[in-house]
């Protein structure tokens, strides 16, 4: 398992099951809360953060490795890994962020990686639990009533403040 400070806690189910939604409703309820939050995302597939005629796009493009815009607000860096065959690994990424100013990390996709993890799953969905193939999940997040018996923490799927709850007693000890 990755140990890290700030603590890592990772969000996993399969596409189409709400993890993004799930973040983007739990990451101002732990602001509110007074927690500094970082992500990591996976991605399935190749994305940019920035698009032809704009002036970082074509510098990356021109075969910059690492290109990094900033303004007053934000900074941003790409790094271009071509030739690489296989996906980053966790500990790869995180260097990158800036945890000493960081309460909790959170961690969307990156499934087989080894930190702790919640599992959300839509039973309506008809897709089969991660768990026990997928290690280190914690707890399991469900928007129904599950007739199988299950050795996790249960938590509501539709209850943030829960899942906040959950998160805050178990990674940062309030």
């Amino acid at each position: 398992m990755i140990h890290q400070t700030p603590p890592l806690l990772g969000f996993c189910a399969y596409s189409g099951t709400g993890k993004t939604t799930l973040l983007t409703k739990l990451i101002p309820v732990l602001g509110d809360r007074g927690v500094k939050i970082g992500l990591v995302k996976h991605a399935h597939h190749l994305f940019d953060i920035d698009h032809p005629g704009k002036d970082s796009y074509e510098l990356r493009k021109a075969g910059a490795c690492e290109m990094m815009v900033a303004s007053k607000k934000r900074w941003a860096l790409m790094h271009e890994s071509p030739k690489r065959m296989d996906e980053h690994k966790l500990t790869e990424l995180l260097p990158h962020l800036s945890l000493k100013e960081l309460d909790l990390v959170l961690v969307e996709g990156f499934k087989h990686e080894s930190l702790a993890k919640i599992e959300l799953h839509r039973p309506s969905l008809g897709k089969p639990f991660l768990f026990p193939k997928v290690s280190s999940v914690i707890a399991l997040a469900t928007d129904e009533k599950l007739v199988e018996k299950i050795q996790l923490p249960l938590l509501d799927l539709n209850n943030i403040d829960e899942i906040a709850q959950f998160v805050m007693k178990r990674f940062l000890k309030k």
